[in-house]
């Protein structure tokens, strides 16, 4: 069983930072692609970014140029520098993983980000 454990969300004023963490834990065969997905009030969940194995990533065109995903494979570990932050950015952040297997998709819990104008 793998668990997803999330760390780094909080309150923010527009143009500040945040830096979310997202640790894989338990018996961890392979992880493929990590990702961040966010869902705000009323909307559906979205792709914020993800990143592969090897360490390509993409993003959602709304954060390009703003956050950066990243990862630390021998830790599992992927994270999301959230910079320049806007209120549209107000959402509850999820983190994501995949391994080999089609079964193998994991989420996190969630952690709260609000921006403040």
């Amino acid at each position: 069983q793998v668990h997803l454990v999330e760390s780094g969300g909080g309150l923010v004023q527009a143009g500040g930072s945040l830096r979310l963490s997202c640790a894989a834990l338990g018996i961890i065969q392979q992880i493929n692609t990590m990702a961040w997905y966010r869902q705000a009030p009323g909307k559906e969940r979205e792709l914020v970014a993800s990143i592969s194995s090897g360490g390509t990533s993409e993003y959602v065109d709304s954060v390009k140029g703003r956050f950066t995903i990243s990862r630390d494979n021998a830790k599992n570990t992927v994270y999301l520098q959230m910079n320049s932050l806007k209120p549209e950015d107000t959402a509850v952040y999820y983190c994501n993983a995949k391994g080999s297997w089609s079964t193998d998709d994991w989420w996190g819990r969630g952690t709260q980000v609000t921006v403040s104008s």
